[in-house]
């Protein structure tokens, strides 16, 4: 990493799902130890809902959080850049590493669906801790 504290960037289309519950469950576990961003290429009005209500299940409050636009200088200023279906919408820069996680898109999903990619979602990030050698800073 290019620095002392590692920082990531979750991007997907919306920046309504899967990249709020990623950001979720990784400033969840890595607490201050890890800069956690999130974007979308196409920014949605809220978080989904059903999304929210999965992670406040488990403990994780994303119920703030609001869709943001992706902009070059996130990725600048992040070291992992993780992709989650924005294809080529994701600016590419040298030196950032790439992470593409196929996972299924939760929109339009009832809660019962989005908890399987929640579930799947934390075990992604928590194998990324492992990788950038951060203890999860909380259990579950």
């Amino acid at each position: 990493m290019t620095a002392a504290k590692p920082s990531v960037l979750f991007v997907c289309v919306h920046n309504a799902g899967r990249s709020q519950m990623a950001a979720g469950w990784l400033r969840h576990l890595a607490g201050e130890a890890v800069e956690v961003r999130s974007a979308g290429s196409l920014p949605a009005d809220q978080v989904n809902p059903a999304a929210v209500e999965a992670m406040a299940e488990v403990g994780v409050d994303i119920a703030a959080q609001q869709p943001k636009v992706l902009t070059t200088e996130a990725v600048e200023a992040s070291d992992v850049v993780i992709t989650m279906g924005c294809g080529d919408a994701c600016p590419v820069f040298p030196g950032k590493r790439y992470l593409d996680w196929a996972l299924e898109d939760p929109a339009g999903k009832g809660v019962e669906s989005v908890r399987p990619i929640r579930d799947e979602i934390e075990s992604r990030i928590r194998g990324l801790l492992a990788e950038l050698q951060v203890s999860p800073a909380t259990g579950r």
